[in-house]
């Protein structure tokens, strides 16, 4: 007795917890949550014996999950998910806790943006091996699509009909509701596999931008402070914070906008428009994971944003 009473306390305290955090209540209004900051490989990162990820792995700090974003429709009891990453078993728990209680925790769409590994690999928890899901709605582009089609394990998601691909068209808007609507549009990135695309979102009062990865700004067709102006809040790609992070590795090979280059972009803004901007998608190198940082301050000071897992904005 005295062991099965000792392994059910050893298994109660290694149940990952699940509660809801003080700011996790149910959503009235259409609402979007951020539900991870991190670029495709997370925070910390494999391999990694660097200060930033050192912490993490004695258990001194929480890690950060991959670049994801939650919409949550309470009225028509739906919920949609921007990016499948290799977190999204946590972050479907996590979205669930600020949907009514009759809301499906498997969401009613999601959205990705392109095939890259941290922005669609959790479909495979949809897959027989996990949950066997049932049809569930994924929007892509045309690449992706064939993409998924045709390259196994994804194959497999559409022969077993665990996931219904939906083509989207580029500058078309998606009607979800009578309120709530997703546009999507292409931004130049590393296509190796698919086009990239961000999204539009917009609800019954507000919306919002989301680009998690592009190369740079000025290779883009549209001006992205004009799109900033366009929208209420504007979730953009931080990747790297200055060129000092990436000393090893070639930086056309991995090209971003740096934040001190957007910054500089950004730096004549009015108030109100720079309080829009949430950078998002940031490397584990990035300064700006840390809220304590120097570099965190200095860009609140400037009357930017950055981007924090569990902030809700309401639609």
């Amino acid at each position: 007795m005295r062991f099965w009473i000792l392994n059910f306390i050893i298994c109660l305290t290694t149940i990952p917890n699940f509660a809801q955090n003080k700011n996790e209540t149910p959503v009235s209004q259409a609402s979007l949550i951020i539900l991870g900051t991190s670029q495709d490989a997370g925070s910390p990162q494999i391999n990694c014996t660097k200060s930033c990820c050192r912490a993490i792995f004695e258990g001194k700090q929480k890690p950060e999950r991959v670049v994801s974003l939650g919409v949550i429709d309470p009225i028509n009891k739906k919920q949609y998910l921007f990016e499948a990453t290799p977190d999204i078993t946590f972050q479907l728990k996590n979205l669930k806790n600020y949907t009514p209680a009759a809301v499906n925790e498997i969401p009613s769409g999601i959205f990705i943006t392109h095939a890259h590994i941290g922005h669609y690999t959790g479909l495979m928890y949809l897959g027989k091996e996990v949950m066997n899901a049932d049809q569930v709605p994924v929007y892509v582009s045309s690449r992706m699509k064939k993409f998924l089609e045709t390259n196994g394990p994804w194959s497999q998601l559409v022969s077993n009909k665990n996931i219904d691909i939906k083509l989207m068209n580029l500058e078309e808007p998606i009607q979800l509701n009578s309120e709530l609507t997703v546009t999507p549009f292409m931004v130049p990135h590393r296509d190796e596999f698919s086009e990239t695309v961000g999204y539009k979102i917009s609800g019954p009062q507000k919306s919002a931008l989301f680009i998690p990865d592009i190369d740079k700004w000025e290779k883009w067709e549209k001006s992205i402070l004009e799109e900033i102006k366009k929208v209420d809040f504007a979730f953009i790609d931080a990747t790297f914070f200055s060129g000092k992070e990436i000393q090893a590795r070639d930086i056309s090979e991995i090209p971003h906008p740096f934040v001190i280059e957007s910054i500089e972009m950004f730096i004549n803004l009015s108030t109100k428009e720079k309080s829009k901007i949430h950078f998002i998608h940031m490397n584990h190198t990035n300064p700006l994971l840390k809220p304590e940082s120097k570099e965190s301050k200095q860009i609140k000071k400037l009357g930017f944003n950055i981007a924090r897992t569990g902030t809700r904005f309401t639609l």
